[in-house]
């Protein structure tokens, strides 16, 4: 008996061009195309716009509204405060993702709302919230208006979401049977956390992480009533930006933002680097 080869039926695979790439079909070039389109309009363009600004007055300009005391005062301020919330909300967010899908408790479901409060709340209010429960009328005997306290606990606010909510989901898909597997071979909790949990939590870490570091250093709303604005003291790199406007210094305000553009990119390139080397290690 002779076989038969019978040719392989089912969706025809996708066919590579010379140069190695998949070549597109016309629906997928249009949906291709409208993507950039509007990644373009909505990023691109206005990024471009902004860079642009702060260069219309050349390098020195660029470089001595940076190097400016009362600018790089404002500048440090944010970046190392945006960087103690991100630590915090990595650590604290992560347990509390932990609690909500580990866990079953009274009020579960409920504090699993109130977490994205911060989403729905206009930055303006939260500051508002924030300025009336330690404000200068606390009902609680706290006050941290104008000091650099309350900015950490305005920018604590804003980004407390951001490492639960990427944190939550992979620990839902996360398989109990591999931890199950790895205790009764022995492991310690200590040892299946490192060795099991962890590789798998940190790319979630640290994109949570990455978005609350962007959105702190950018924060407006919630700390034009706590931060007091005191140059040298509690003046932040958002408000120094609208002061340069209100001062007509278009050029001067693009490179105060175009500096945050960047310390936001290269802190979501490094973290980004980390979770990869953690997760090899894992």
């Amino acid at each position: 008996m002779t076989d038969t080869l019978v040719a392989p039926t089912g969706p025809a695979r996708p066919t590579r061009r010379s140069s190695g790439l998949f070549r597109l079909t016309p629906t997928s070039g249009i949906g291709l195309g409208v993507a950039l389109v509007w990644f373009s309009v909505l990023v691109l363009l206005p990024l471009a716009a902004v860079v642009g600004a702060a260069a219309a007055g050349g390098w020195g300009a660029f470089w001595n509204t940076l190097t400016d005391a009362q600018t790089f005062a404002a500048l440090r301020l944010t970046v190392v405060e945006a960087a103690l919330v991100t630590v915090v909300n990595a650590v604290i967010g992560t347990v509390v993702a932990w609690v909500l899908v580990r866990d079953q408790f009274f009020g579960k479901r409920i504090l699993d709302v109130v977490i994205d409060i911060p989403f729905a709340l206009p930055t303006i209010v939260a500051g508002l919230v924030l300025l009336t429960l330690y404000g200068p009328e606390s009902p609680v005997g706290i006050n941290i208006v104008n000091t650099r306290q309350g900015i950490f606990l305005a920018l604590l606010f804003v980004t407390l979401p951001f490492v639960v909510r990427t944190v939550q989901p992979v620990l839902i898909e996360l398989d109990a049977d591999v931890e199950e597997a790895a205790a009764s071979l022995g492991a310690s909790r200590l040892t299946t956390f490192r060795r099991i949990i962890l590789p798998s939590l940190v790319p979630a870490i640290t994109a949570g992480s990455s978005l609350g570091f962007a959105r702190a250093i950018s924060e407006f709303g919630s700390l034009v009533l706590i931060s007091g604005n005191t140059p040298y003291q509690t003046e932040v790199a958002s408000l120094k930006i609208l002061k340069f406007i209100e001062g007509d210094n278009q050029a001067g305000a693009a490179a105060v933002a175009v500096l945050l553009l960047l310390v936001a990119i290269v802190t979501i390139v490094v973290l980004d680097l980390v979770a990869r080397r953690v997760a090899r290690r894992g």
